[in-house]
This record gives C-alpha cells, structure tokens and sequence, in this order.
C-alpha cells in the first residue's frame, strides 16, 4: 500500500524543472542578473545578464538590454545587447534586435528589424571550387 519508491518522485521534479515557465509582466523591470533552469516569457523589461537553458519568449511589450544566452528564443520585443542562443531564434514582425547575435538557426519573419552582427554556430562556409553555371572540364572565365 505504502511505497518506498522516492526514485520515480525525484526524477519526475527534475524533469518538470526545465518545463517550468516563469512570467516577467509588463511594468515590471528586473536590473542586475537573472539565471535560471525554466523558460520565461518576458512582457516586461530586464537590464542585465540573463541565462536560462530554457526557452525565452519576449512579448511585443518585452524588452532586455544586456546580454541573453538561452536554448531558444522568440521575439515580438526588443533586444539590445548579446544575444547568445544554441538552438533557435524566431523574429516576429514586431521584432526589433540590435546588437550582436550568435545562433544555431535563425528565423526571421518579414517586417522584423534585425540591426546585428551575426554568427551561426556550427555552420561551415564551403568554397566554391568552380563559378556557378561552369560546366565541369571548361576553363575559368568560359560559358557553356
């Protein structure tokens, strides 16, 4: 009737500890530092360094100035500073980002303004060994 079973417990709060979502309102502002292991959606402002493993999602009211590192992001809001996200950022219309941004992926829906310096982690730039529309054999500076 009664179980000594605490091995299921305790794995099932770790697991609903990265799902957990934590709510910054409009009008509220948070200066200084914020580190978490959840997700947050953003309606108000923060100043500072922000790290989650989370998901962060900025409302069209959002709006961080510093630096961000999360697992992935969605922005209506705005941003200024570091951007760091190791799986996606998605840029809504509404969007407005500025500054320096590194991503794994990178979304961007028309009327969003992107004003950043961009690096795309894991993504190679291959060369081009021959100029596009060269047919194989032919020398350079000759069409087909």
């Amino acid at each position: 009737m009664f179980s000594d079973n605490k091995k299921g417990r305790d794995q099932s709060n770790t697991a609903d500890f990265s799902r957990n979502q934590n709510k910054i309102s409009e009008g509220t502002k948070i200066v200084g530092d914020v580190v978490s292991e959840g997700g947050f959606r953003i309606e108000g402002t923060i100043e500072g360094t922000f790290k989650t493993t989370g998901k962060v999602v900025v409302g069209k009211s959002g709006y961080i100035q510093g630096t961000l590192e999360c697992s992935d992001a969605d922005f209506e809001g705005k941003f200024s500073g570091t951007l760091t996200v190791s799986n996606t950022l998605s840029l809504k219309p509404t969007a407005h980002i500025e500054g320096e941004v590194s991503v794994g992926k990178l979304a961007v829906e028309p009327g969003a303004n992107f004003n950043a310096s961009c690096s795309m982690k894991g993504g190679s730039i291959k060369s081009i060994s021959k100029p596009i529309g060269q047919k194989t054999g032919q020398p350079q500076g000759q069409t087909a």
